[in-house]
């Protein structure tokens, strides 16, 4: 009986021997073994794919290499971030173009799964070897590759180079495309690396859209950019809220809203028919289960998840560990792409934040007294790295400006209910910070988190609660806003004569403050006693050139300013200057203001001679310290240009006051108080041109805008009430002139008085519109 001949094969271990009887051309030399054709076993074809053409090309540079020797191109990034599906693409176009055979997938987590794969392989190129014990088909299957060509080997989701470098030892030609979420070591297997990122925003919403949709018509897509950024347009986590969107019927705005009340389970759940274990939350816990090795990794992911994701500085951390350790668990993050190392700074996905900041009782990485100690070293640290200079002091602005978005980070991300003292004292140096920058709003927002925080730690009448509760109503007053200023600054007086005393420094600023409130409100006859007796007492107690009497006795000059008393206004403002300068310095912040007051005064008194050079230099000077677009420069910027006008040079002050106009809008914001100012005194200068077209219009919107912003009964409203009032005259429109006169006047005599000098300026107006 005719038949093959047998071969028999044995395997086993020294103890038992087990033998395998096999065809005998099952045995023949693996060179004569070919693959059959269309051999390809991949696990999906990716068909929903956007986008990654230039990875695409970029993939096929690397591995389009001339020659027989084996090339090896290593894919790796974040986990999620789309290596599976860009390596399946790449693998299937080229199994189409019949460039390649076989095309064989192996899913390479594990040394385990690599020899599995490599089983089934040789299985797919002599099904008869099927009996076979999978260590003996795996080393059948590498003897094939090394000698064949022209095949391509995808090891996906390889853990480390060394699991595959036996295997790319021995092979001599070929393709190996690998996908890793280790970025580092492939220079030891010889491949080409490549870097995935996060998809381009418009490439994000077409996918999410394209899930979210399936081919249902008027899928509500309300919110799709705003998720997407959310997600940080990584496509695993576009995924998995697409299919949770499309199983649902929700929009994606809908989501957000279940993503901001229930983030632990969002990022962890999977819509019916998806992959489990394919979550956000569930992929990066493995990778956080390969750096338990080192503990300070997982400590240092959950620290980084407070702050803002791009351009954390590395310094901050510096604090947080020795630097070998500190060095070490950093590049091992970045190896596996959890963080970006990029010189100084660290980066970190905005979604790795989002997970990595969500307790999970399930999730042995996200345990909610880590990650509220983590928190709590975010805050310390970052109050650590402040500047030790002063608020005000340009030394240490750029310092504010790079940490600055890393705070806001931590504020938006951290309860109220969980700040510490660390946190009060962070959020009160930046409000300081932001007042001075021309932020009012943010300022507020800092100083009023911050004194409920000290309240609740301290205590209503501890120093730091007191000077917390000055700080937010010098915030209120910087955005204009009386209403609120004054009585917080009114309580605070009282709680320091209280507490303090009534010749405590702090409580003697706290009535120079409260005195400068009163005089911005008009209230002259409560400012100037009030800052007299201050001044007597900052003089007695501190001494005459102590910085904070300097800031009463200017102050002061700054009263008699405004109730047009220039006689004692000018001096006593010379006199603080000659001292700003000797005890603070000429390019001191304070000294500059003072300059720009004096130069002010003079302008008062029609002295352009002395006005206009003094502020040429002050400008000169603030440019130079503060900076082109700091409030005070474009304050003094103003000044200058309403000088030049007083001056009758329009053709300076014009275009100097639509600079800053200009700039003031984006520096400050359209509602600024001093944007205000400018475009009152833009709007003022095109009167003086006879340009009434321009200027009714820009007076116009400014009276709304005060009268939005600061109120109808503060006194800058009243100022462009009154010049409104004069250009409809101006314009021989006394129908709406002498209304306006008529009501202005009326609230002026009400607010101020009648013998304010702007009540005095409209009651000349109205009266010479009624001749």
């Amino acid at each position: 009986m005719g038949g093959d001949n047998l071969g028999i094969i044995s395997t086993g271990d020294h103890t038992t021997n087990t033998q395998t009887v096999l065809p005998e051309q099952a045995l023949r030399p693996v060179e004569e073994v070919s693959a059959p054709p269309g051999l390809v076993n991949l696990p999906f074809h990716a068909q929903l794919f956007v986008g990654r053409g230039e990875e695409l090309a970029e993939l096929e540079r690397a591995l389009s290499g001339a020659g027989p020797a084996v090339v090896v191109a290593a894919v790796h990034g974040l986990g999620g971030i789309g290596k599976s599906t860009l390596a399946a693409r790449y693998a299937a176009a080229r199994a189409r173009a019949g460039a390649v055979n076989p095309v064989w997938w192996i899913t390479a987590d594990t040394p385990g799964s690599i020899e599995a794969g490599l089983a089934g392989l040789a299985v797919a190129l002599q099904p008869e070897l099927k009996v076979l014990p999978a260590p003996v088909l795996a080393q059948r299957a590498v003897s094939w590759l090394a000698c064949h060509q022209d095949w391509l080997l995808v090891l996906d989701n390889l853990t480390h180079p060394r699991d595959a470098s036996e295997l790319l030892a021995r092979t001599l030609a070929g393709r190996v495309l690998v996908t890793s979420r280790l970025g580092e070591g492939w220079h030891r297997v010889g491949a080409q690396v490549l870097r995935l990122d996060v998809l381009p925003e418009d490439q994000a919403i077409d996918l999410l859209t394209r899930i979210t949709t399936g081919g249902r018509p008027g899928a509500d897509l309300d919110g799709a950019a705003e998720l997407v950024r959310e997600l940080g347009c990584l496509p695993l986590a576009i995924e998995q809220a697409g299919a949770y969107l499309h199983q649902n019927q929700l929009s994606p705005r809908a989501y957000l809203e279940l993503l901001a009340r229930y983030p632990a389970v969002m990022y962890d759940q999977a819509a019916e028919g998806g992959d489990a274990e394919r979550t956000i939350a569930r992929i990066w816990r493995l990778t956080l289960n390969q750096l338990t090795t080192t503990p300070l990794a997982g400590d240092l992911l959950r620290v980084l998840a407070w702050y803002a994701p791009q351009a954390i500085p590395a310094g901050v951390l510096d604090a947080l560990a020795e630097p070998p350790r500190l060095r070490q668990a950093l590049g091992r993050l970045a190896a596996y792409n959890m963080i970006t190392l990029d010189g100084p700074c660290i980066s970190v996905h905005r979604l790795v934040q989002a997970v990595a900041r969500t307790p999970d009782p399930d999730d042995p990485h996200r345990e909610d007294t880590d990650i509220a100690t983590a928190r709590e070293h975010a805050t310390r640290l970052l109050t650590g790295a402040l500047p030790t200079t002063a608020y005000n002091d340009p030394a240490g602005w750029p310092t504010w400006r790079t940490l600055l978005p890393h705070i806001t980070a931590l504020i938006d991300h951290a309860p109220s209910d969980t700040d510490t003292l660390d946190t009060a004292r962070l959020l009160n140096g930046t409000g300081l910070f932001l007042f001075d920058q021309g932020n009012p709003a943010g300022a507020i927002r800092c100083h009023h988190r911050a004194h409920t925080a000290y309240h609740r730690v301290l205590g209503g009448d501890h120093p730091s609660t007191l000077a917390s509760r000055s700080n937010l109503a010098g915030a209120y007053y910087a955005a204009g806003d009386l209403g609120r200023a004054i009585p917080l600054l009114q309580a605070t007086l009282a709680e320091s004569e209280r507490v303090l005393g009534g010749d405590h420094p702090f409580t003697l600023t706290s009535r120079s403050n409260l005195a400068g409130a009163y005089g911005s409100a008009g209230d002259l006859g409560r400012a100037i006693p009030l800052l007299q007796a201050t001044l007597a007492e900052s003089e007695r107690v501190l001494g005459g050139d102590h910085p904070s009497t300097l800031t009463t006795r200017n102050n002061l000059a700054g009263a008699y300013y405004a109730a047009g008393d220039l006689g004692r206004a000018i001096p006593l403002f010379e006199a603080t200057l000659a001292e700003r300068e000797r005890v603070l310095g000429g390019d001191h912040p304070s000294t500059l203001a003072s300059r720009s007051n004096l130069a002010g005064a003079y302008y008062a008194a029609g002295d352009l001679g002395r006005a206009i050079p003094l502020l040429q230099a002050t400008l000169a000077e603030s440019e130079r310290v503060l900076g082109g677009d700091h409030p005070s420069t474009l304050t003094t910027r103003n000044n200058l240009a309403h000088a030049y006008e007083s001056a009758g040079d329009l053709g300076q002050a014009i275009p100097l006051l639509q600079a800053t106009l200009a700039e003031s809008e984006r520096v400050l914001g359209g509602d600024h108080p001093s944007t205000l100012t400018t475009r009152n005194n833009l709007a003022h200068a095109y009167y003086a041109a006879g340009d009434l077209g321009r200027a009714i219009p820009l007076f116009e919107a400014t009276l709304a805008e005060r009268e939005r912003v600061l109120g109808g009964d503060h006194p800058d409203t009243l100022t462009t009430r009154n010049n409104l009032a004069g250009a409809y005259y101006a314009a021989g429109d006394l129908g709406r002139a002498i209304p306006l006169f008529e009501a202005t006047l009326a609230e002026s005599e009400r607010v101020l008085g009648g013998d304010h000098p702007l009540t005095q300026m409209v009651r000349g107006n109205l009266i010479a519109a009624k001749e």
